[in-house]
């Protein structure tokens, strides 16, 4: 054997010995990087303006999906199966065993016979033409009901295409907005 063969051995087991270094790095980050979004966080677009003021088309959000439990107020993206086919965001307004009443000619919407304060709603609930679920309901175990912050404009609990939201299909609370820059707080 020559020192040829010799140096030529050594490359090809300096170069065996590289790529597995760089598959074990791969495989580590892959590893990483979906504990990460399984037990932490996830990112996730908004698609549509059932959201607005708070929400719009567009903007891209981090969502905790870490212990989550579901509280009234709370922004969600919910897993859902719904007539969209589609992860949906929306507004917990009520949650399991509270009644839920809405007089769409005041606008008003009640959680246990209290007028909700919503400062973050585009503009008070009057269009019931999405709505085929009458007024009061009361919110079954292991579910919430959720709304849009633009009511008048979005599907959500009042409809039977979403109707209440198991919790097992709560993917996680909206923590931050990612994109656009500067606007990272969401109410």
């Amino acid at each position: 054997m020559n020192e040829n063969d010799s140096m030529t051995d050594k490359s090809k087991e300096l170069f065996v010995d590289n790529v597995y270094d760089i598959a074990d790095i791969a495989v580590s980050a892959v590893t990483v990087i979906f504990i990460i979004f399984v037990f932490l966080f996830r990112v996730v677009g908004v698609v549509g303006d059932s959201m607005v003021p708070t929400l719009h088309e567009g903007d891209w959000l981090i969502v905790s999906s870490s212990s989550y439990e579901p509280e009234a107020g709370d922004v969600v993206i919910i897993t859902q199966p719904n007539i969209f086919n589609e992860p949906i965001v929306k507004r917990i307004i009520a949650t399991q065993g509270q009644t839920v009443d809405i007089d769409y000619s005041k606008g008003a919407v009640y959680v246990d016979g209290q007028l909700l304060d919503e400062p973050y709603i585009n503009e008070p609930t009057t269009d019931d033409t999405e709505s085929n679920v009458e007024f009061p309901v009361t919110v079954p175990e292991g579910h919430v009901f959720v709304m849009g912050d633009n009511r008048n404009h979005s599907t959500d609990s009042r409809s039977s295409d979403v109707g209440f939201i198991d919790e097992r299909y709560i993917l996680g609370e909206v923590s931050a907005r990612l994109f656009p820059l500067g606007d990272f707080k969401v109410e």
